[in-house]
Order: C-alpha cells, then structure tokens, then sequence
C-alpha cells in the first residue's frame, strides 16, 4: 500500500515540474499542443494494437487454448491508454513503453512466468494459481451452444436463464 501512495504523490510532482520545464522551454501552447498530440497518436496505436490482441484471443480460445499470455497483454494495453489519456510527459512515455509490443511482449512473459495454469478434463474446467502461493482461482467456461453438466434444455432456453 505504502508503494501504491508513493506513486501516487510522486508521479503528479514529476509530471507537473516536467510540464514546467518543458513549457518554460517550448511555451505553454506548444507543450498543450504536444501533450494532446501524443494522447492521439497513442490511442490511434493503442486501438490498432488492441484489435489485434482481440484477434489472437479470439483465435485461441476457437482452438480451445487458454488465451493468458493475450489477456494479460490486453491489460497492460488497458494500463498503457489510460496513462497516455493521463496529461503529462512522463506518464506518456510510460504509456508508450506499454504499447511497444517487444516491451510489453517481455513484461507480459514475465508475468506469465509467475502464473501457473491447471487444465483438468475436457469440459474447459480450469484453476489459476500464482507461483506456489495456496490462493487458487477456479472457473468454468463452454463453447457456445454446449450444454453443461446436468443442464435442461428447455424450448430452446437453458434453465437457469429462466
């Protein structure tokens, strides 16, 4: 907790002497002018490099893979766009970090190292565990149109969306 309110009293102090120094460099209108121009190009990326995220997700859950390394991708993607949304040099230039696929491609491997994944059966039952901690994440899922274990098919409804 204690890093969590170190980031947030230092990261605003870093932006705004940055944006002093910078406008006090360039002028005022040009440092707003930069600030906006690089939340666009920033989104424009993020959008084009989220999409294409989307598709692999997609992609591998159609083969019946677990899309880890994807879904953790997509949210250093989420993290990266709303620092580049965030006025300022230096959040922006994290923002960017994020959405440089070999940055992010080797943070996101990192992160996959210290999460186990337990597939058990062919019903896609899976369990999560991070590193050898004893917290465990269970969850379920089935394809579209498959029923689950025990499930009435009622007029075309599963029974318990009734």
């Amino acid at each position: 907790m204690r890093f969590l309110l170190l980031i947030f009293i230092i990261v605003p102090i870093v932006e705004m002497w940055l944006l002093i120094q910078v406008g006090g460099f360039i002028g005022a209108v040009p440092t707003i002018a930069a600030v906006l121009l690089t939340a666009m190009i920033g989104l424009a990326m993020l959008r084009r490099q989220g999409l294409s995220t989307l598709l692999r997700v997609n992609q591998r859950m159609g083969n019946g893979e677990l899309p880890a390394q994807e879904m953790l991708e997509g949210i250093v993607l989420a993290v990266s766009g709303t620092l580049l949304l965030t006025p300022g040099f230096f959040t922006d230039a994290l923002g960017f970090a994020g959405l440089t696929p070999i940055l992010r491609q080797r943070l996101v491997r990192r992160l996959v190292g210290r999460v186990t994944i337990l597939q058990e059966g062919a019903a896609g039952r899976s369990a999560y565990r991070e590193g050898n901690s004893e917290n465990t994440f269970e969850g379920e899922f089935w394809r579209e149109g498959e029923r689950r274990e025990g499930e009435k098919q009622i007029e075309g409804r599963r029974e318990d969306e009734l």
